[in-house]
């Protein structure tokens, strides 16, 4: 297996540290109102503690999601935040698609686990009936890798992202593809939900 490093950022940087100044503006100002309120009823040093407070985990997560990469070498996923986390993708003792939902739009990911540490990959986002998805190279990279551990699990998910594949290579509309279609099998109003692998394997199955 190749050791060439995979990008894997569904959203391209500049768009992720746009977002994140969002977050950090947001949490300014929600933190400022709070702590002004409370500063007026209890004083200014509870004022400020509260502002902290709201204020403090908010920059904290903007700051991380600027941070934020995601890449494939050879088998191994990593994502670096504070820190990088890794998972080999062969060895991982949990994969399930997960589908949160979140302001009207979709993200469909591949949720990993092994070694004691979990990674989120963003395959897809949707809304409506458009969207962002991984790139070509990106899908057929994670395929191989998932078809290599030779397990069913693998053998499923590495044959998702070919149906994906061809439904891209066809010029399918997005509602027509296995990753959309997948994201819209799960129930509205739930933040994050993972799909029920037997489901998954028999929709799976349906694929050309």
């Amino acid at each position: 297996m190749s050791d060439e490093r995979i990008p894997l950022d569904l959203l391209d940087p500049a768009a992720v540290r746009k977002r994140a100044r969002t977050v950090a503006i947001g949490a300014v100002m929600v933190a400022a109102a709070f702590g002004g309120l409370l500063g007026l009823l209890a004083g200014r040093t509870a004022g400020l503690v509260t502002a902290a407070v709201f204020a403090l985990p908010l920059l904290l997560l903007a700051w991380s999601e600027a941070r934020r990469r995601v890449w494939l070498t050879g088998r191994v996923l990593s994502v670096r935040a504070f820190g990088t986390r890794s998972v080999d993708l062969h060895t991982a003792d949990q994969l399930d698609l997960l589908v949160t939902d979140m302001r009207g739009s979709r993200t469909v990911g591949l949720f990993v686990r092994g070694g004691g540490k979990a990674i989120n990959l963003a395959l897809a986002i949707y809304a409506g009936t458009g969207g962002r998805e991984q790139g070509v190279l990106a899908l057929r990279k994670l395929a191989d890798v998932l078809a290599g551990r030779g397990d069913a699990p693998g053998l499923v998910f590495s044959e998702l992202l070919v149906a994906q594949l061809r439904a891209e290579a066809r010029g399918l509309a997005a509602a027509d593809r296995p990753l959309y279609q997948l994201g819209s099998l799960a129930p509205s109003g739930r933040l994050a939900q993972k799909l029920n692998p037997d489901a998954i394997s028999r929709f799976v199955s349906t694929l050309d």
